[in-house]
């Protein structure tokens, strides 16, 4: 076995040193995909996989930061991961609520929690709150965590706060029709004041992007990478970052 190893190693740094710094994504989403399947195909129960996915988070993250990653967004639980059976979706919950306050006591990160929390248990959703809140004077890398979240839904959300905002200001339903536009509405999305995600990754081979950052990732570069969220390593991110750093970046252009 140690050869193997050995020589895995040594992949690893090779692939990290010749990392273009230059062209490292500012902004990194990652589609957390296969703790179930993974937990499944070693005859466990889904709780099981799910307990493995968080503790690859807090790995996955100081990986990003050593390449100069200055967000990243973690997709953890969407709207629609929300009708699971219930008791599933607890001990997710209680899962998804001990990874991000154990994140928050590190220190390490500026955390933002992305997502209908109102969608959420009340207790949840106030566990949360205050993971983010004590990481609110952290200046390293910012994390999202998005939970309880659905592309569909933040853009539904954000146009309804957007037009609550006009009708705030009095503006009849006419006047907000033709005031309307892209950047109104991007200050109302979950992530208004980051920039849109450069690169977003999903585990376990699925090839779609499922409702993540619907609006956000018009231009992002996508990598599918085919191990499941719990046996994703570091080599496969450094993949990743090597293959959007030869990507030539049109924007639509």
């Amino acid at each position: 076995m140690r050869p193997p190893r050995l020589l895995y190693g040594l992949y690893e740094r090779r692939l990290a040193r010749a990392l273009d710094k230059s062209a490292v994504p500012r902004h990194v989403g990652v589609i957390l995909d296969g703790n179930r399947r993974w937990a499944r195909a070693l005859g466990n129960p889904a709780s099981h996989g799910h307990r493995k996915g968080a503790d690859k988070i807090t790995e996955v993250l100081g990986w990003a930061e050593d390449a100069g990653v200055q967000i990243v967004t973690l997709w953890m639980l969407s709207t629609d991961n929300l009708q699971r059976d219930a008791e599933e979706v607890a001990e997710l919950l209680e899962i998804i609520c001990s990874a991000v306050e154990s994140l928050a006591e590190t220190g390490r990160w500026r955390l933002r929690v992305v997502g209908a929390l109102e969608l959420l248990p009340k207790e949840v959703a106030e566990r949360l709150a205050r993971a983010e809140e004590r990481t609110a004077d952290v200046t390293g890398m910012g994390v999202n965590v998005a939970i309880g979240y659905g592309g569909r839904y933040e853009i539904t959300a954000a146009v309804r706060s957007l037009l609550r905002s006009y009708a705030d200001r009095g503006l009849h339903l006419e006047e907000a029709a033709e005031a309307i536009g892209i950047e109104d509405i991007a200050d109302h999305l979950y992530t208004k004041g980051q920039p849109d995600p450069d690169l977003v990754i999903r585990t376990s081979g699925e090839q779609r992007l499922g409702g993540f950052l619907l609006w956000q990732s018009v231009h992002s570069e996508y990598y599918f990478c085919e191990v499941y969220w719990p046996d994703f390593r570091r080599v496969d991110f450094l993949r990743a970052l090597r293959d959007y750093a030869q990507r030539e970046r049109r924007l639509g252009r």
